[in-house]
């Protein structure tokens, strides 16, 4: 690794060192699911987005609810000083990614086979503060 190469991977290790995220990887949803539930909670405070998914119908929503508590305990990890409910955290990215697929085969007419794609997905989400003065 050249010298220059090696401090550009320095400078984002260190970047992300300060970013408070969570992920939850190979989730058995379709990721086309998981993006309506994460929709909703795009740029919503904390307290907000708890509440919308609490209270959401959806099953993709416990699966999130519980991402979201991880993503604020790390950023509780991280800024162990500032306070929760004076740093106004929001959801500043929410990322849903498609992930392997499982491929089956479901009989079909006159001897054929269809192909049944179980889908899952990878979800990221990263919460920041609002106000700046802690960082």
């Amino acid at each position: 690794m050249g010298s220059r190469k090696k401090q550009m991977a320095d400078a984002i290790k260190e970047q992300k060192k300060q970013i408070a995220f969570a992920k939850l990887n190979n989730c058995p949803t379709s990721p086309r699911k998981m993006r309506l539930v994460a929709d909703l909670v795009r740029g919503e405070r904390v307290e907000r987005a708890l509440n919308i998914l609490k209270f959401s119908q959806k099953e993709a929503s416990n699966r999130l609810e519980k991402l979201l508590l991880s993503a604020i305990a790390n950023w509780q990890a991280k800024n162990e000083d500032a306070d929760i409910e004076s740093a106004e955290l929001y959801v500043k990215e929410i990322r849903v990614d498609g992930g392997a697929m499982l491929k089956r085969l479901r009989p079909a007419p006159q001897g054929r086979a269809h192909r049944i794609r179980k889908r899952s997905n990878h979800v990221t989400v990263v919460v920041d503060a609002n106000n700046k003065t802690q960082s």
